[in-house]
């Protein structure tokens, strides 16, 4: 049974008084204790410490000393996010293409826009054409910034019924009126591409689990630091910033590939000291040129997330892109790092269509493997028995399919 406040208070006082250890009670506090209404433990529910995440408007507010000399010259190979991302979609049109020859079918992506976000909107123009380049199928249901749950959620339940959709994303963030809980819970765990479902991240987390789909920007990281042949097992990695979008899932990504990791915030006090500690730096605050030469350790490895819209009337657009790493003094300290635009977002478009083309292969196999024992040869599928389910199945994503 839980003591009450004034109980705790007078244990401490008999202690400083040297009491000893015994905790001094009485009859009438046990039974005052017993009868009182107040909840047993005292400590808050997680979502009512949630506070909004406000980072410094620039890092001048940091004063911290430069803790190494820089060097005069680029020192960092830079990790080419692009072409990395080139070679992904490359293979994964062959494998779509492999995909409609086979059985006339080919995978299909459902967005949900909401609102007029500039940045939204471009990267879902991104990602439709990357669609149309690999041969996916795309889909698109544009909604008012004023618009209702009900709105958004008729639209997905209609995508989560369409057999002819595989993934599903809802752009986020989302107008700040909608519940964004409740809008992702609806979303099937099947179409869940974006890996933003709970029990995706769930498992995620949860070592001895694999969950259906990874969140595409963290996996993306990952990918770039695995093909540019950097070690991640053992290495002190920093994550800077904790959204659930990329900062969350990055750090738990990272845990599962053996990283020791710790997570920077906007009240964590000392973040550059924490952060030139680092051999892997993720960037993901959201806030341009946060991270200056100084946060960085010599050699470390920078993964810069942010692409933070500046206005600037001389590009295309009327605004240029920037990361959350100050990358002309990055480049002097660091031993490689991702470039904004050209990095890290890239990437996310690869793995996302990745992530799309392994749930239509899923969706396939379901469908046929009780009529169809050759399409789930020629699908590289590894069935096996199972004593709750008699069937299930794993993809085995390292064969070449089709």
């Amino acid at each position: 049974m839980a003591l009450t406040r004034s109980m705790m208070r007078r244990a401490a006082v008999a202690w400083q008084k040297g009491a000893g250890n015994r905790i001094p009670t009485t009859t009438r506090a046990v039974n005052t204790a017993v009868n009182d209404n107040r909840p047993i433990l005292i400590s808050p529910s997680l979502v009512s410490l949630d506070l909004p995440e406000i980072w410094p408007t620039n890092s001048t507010t940091h004063d911290f000393p430069l803790t190494c000399k820089c060097s005069d010259e680029q020192t960092a190979a830079i990790i080419d996010g692009k072409s990395i991302a080139d070679e992904i979609m490359l293979r994964i049109s062959c494998e779509v293409r492999r995909m409609k020859e086979s059985i006339g079918k080919v995978p299909g992506l459902a967005v949900i826009l909401v609102g007029q976000r500039r940045d939204s909107q471009t990267y879902v123009r991104n990602k439709m054409k990357a669609c149309e380049e690999a041969g996916i199928k795309s889909l698109i249901t544009e909604l008012p910034d004023n618009c209702k749950d009900d709105e958004v959620l008729n639209a997905l339940s209609r995508f989560n019924k369409e057999p002819s959709v595989h993934g599903i994303l809802v752009q986020l963030p989302l107008p700040q009126h909608l519940n964004v809980g409740r809008i992702l819970d609806l979303l099937s765990l099947e179409k869940d591409v974006d890996g933003f479902h709970p029990l995706n991240m769930g498992n995620l987390a949860m070592r001895g689990r694999e969950p259906l789909f990874i969140p595409c920007t963290p996996k993306g990281c990952i990918e770039l630091l695995i093909r540019s042949g950097l070690e991640i097992m053992g290495k002190k990695a920093v994550v800077i910033g904790r959204s659930n979008i990329v900062g969350l899932p990055t750090s738990l990504l990272l845990q599962r590939h053996h990283a020791t990791v710790s997570i920077i915030h906007a009240f964590t006090r000392n973040p550059e000291q924490i952060t030139c500690e680092a051999d892997i730096v993720v960037a993901a605050a959201g806030v341009p040129n946060l991270v200056r030469g100084n946060w960085l350790k010599p050699g470390a490895v920078v993964i810069d997330v942010g692409t933070n819209p500046i206005e600037d009337p001389g590009c295309e657009h009327g605004y240029r892109l920037t990361g959350d790493v100050c990358y002309e003094e990055a480049v002097r300290v660091a031993s490689a790092i991702t470039p904004v635009p050209g990095g890290v977002g890239p990437m996310t478009i690869a793995m996302l269509l990745s992530n799309t083309l392994d749930s239509a292969k899923r969706s396939v196999t379901l469908r046929c493997m009780w009529t169809s024992p050759i399409l789930i040869e020629r699908l590289g599928v590894t069935m096996f028995r199972d004593p709750k389910t008699l069937f299930c199945y794993r993809c085995d994503v390292s064969r070449g399919l089709f």
